[in-house]
């Protein structure tokens, strides 16, 4: 039976191909955090340098997932490096295989379609900055991101600083409860919220050591369900959420009178709170991706020992 894979034509990097086979803990980390869509330049190099670093630090390799002439990709080589830090074209899973049949020349991976790559080539822990969830106003809308649906349908740990702050925080917990995706809170009793520490919501579940993040997902009891990890942001980088709520209303606002639907809708509202924090959310995004990037880590080393 052909491969996922092999099926898609996948792109393994030499490096993470050498590490998948002698048991070197691999980390893979989506390429929008690190594109135009993500955050502007240079914060998205430093970003990308950042993240990068916190892995090997930890003693596992970095494999960002991306799409470069019509392939799915799982790892960098160092020329594609420059392609993803300018990348403005955005996608999903379900985007992906028209990607790949149109010969895209480049397509800047999401969440979903980070984790659906990461486990086609066999990796099990996925970092990023924060998941995207259900929208407010989502009774009207209709919009949930897809990166739920992906966290439910593929097996791994992936890392975040919770949702991101703009979405509908109490709702994006409820689905992740219906969907049956462990939500663990690392070393800490509250569910973050990108740049904020808590906003008031309990996680479900707090863990203390990456043993016990690897042996919640060795013990799912469904073959492909995923396991949700929130870091909380370090506090030294935080903006309370009491500080920035007024700031995303506005962002929000800004959203709908201009028409902003779907997956542009991410790019646009970060962009609008990192101008009316007079670019405070920059330091933040760094420190919290960073930080998720040296978590994950630590699990997948983990997840080698179970």
């Amino acid at each position: 039976m052909t491969s996922t894979a092999d099926r898609i034509g996948l792109v393994v990097a030499d490096e993470v191909a050498t590490a998948l086979a002698e048991g070197t803990p691999v980390v893979a980390m989506e390429s929008t955090i690190f594109s135009n869509l993500g955050l502007p330049a240079p914060g998205n190099r430093e970003a990308f340098d950042r993240c990068e670093a916190a892995v090997r630090a930890a003693g596992a390799v970095p494999a960002v997932t991306a799409v470069l002439d019509g392939r799915p990709r799982v790892g960098l080589a160092p020329e594609d490096v420059d392609r993803v830090l300018t990348g403005s074209s955005k996608v999903a899973e379900r985007d992906v295989p028209v990607a790949i049949a149109q010969r895209w020349a480049e397509g800047m991976t999401t969440v979903s379609a980070s984790v659906a790559l990461a486990h086609a080539a066999g990796i099990e822990v996925f970092a990023t900055g924060g998941i995207g969830g259900v929208h407010r106003g989502v009774e009207t809308t209709g919009d949930v991101s897809a990166d739920l649906d992906a966290l439910a349908s593929h097996p791994l740990v992936t890392v975040c600083a919770g949702a991101k702050a703009f979405l509908d925080l109490p709702r994006t917990l409820e689905h992740l409860e219906a969907i049956g995706v462990p939500v663990l809170g690392w070393r800490h009793d509250d569910f973050p919220a990108f740049y904020s520490r808590s906003v008031g919501l309990a996680v479900p579940h707090r863990v203390e050591d990456a043993a016990t993040v690897a042996g919640v997902l060795r013990n799912r009891l469904r073959e492909d369900l995923g396991v949700l990890l929130t870091v909380p942001i370090p506090e030294a980088a935080e903006i309370p959420a009491e500080q920035i709520e007024a700031k995303m209303l506005r962002a929000l606002a800004a959203a709908d009178d201009a028409g902003v639907r779907g997956p542009k809708v991410t790019p646009f509202v970060l962009a609008r709170i990192e101008a009316e924090t007079d670019g405070e959310s920059i330091p933040a995004n760094l420190a919290l991706a960073e930080n998720n990037a040296a978590v994950a880590a630590q699990v997948a080393a983990a997840l080698l020992e179970h």
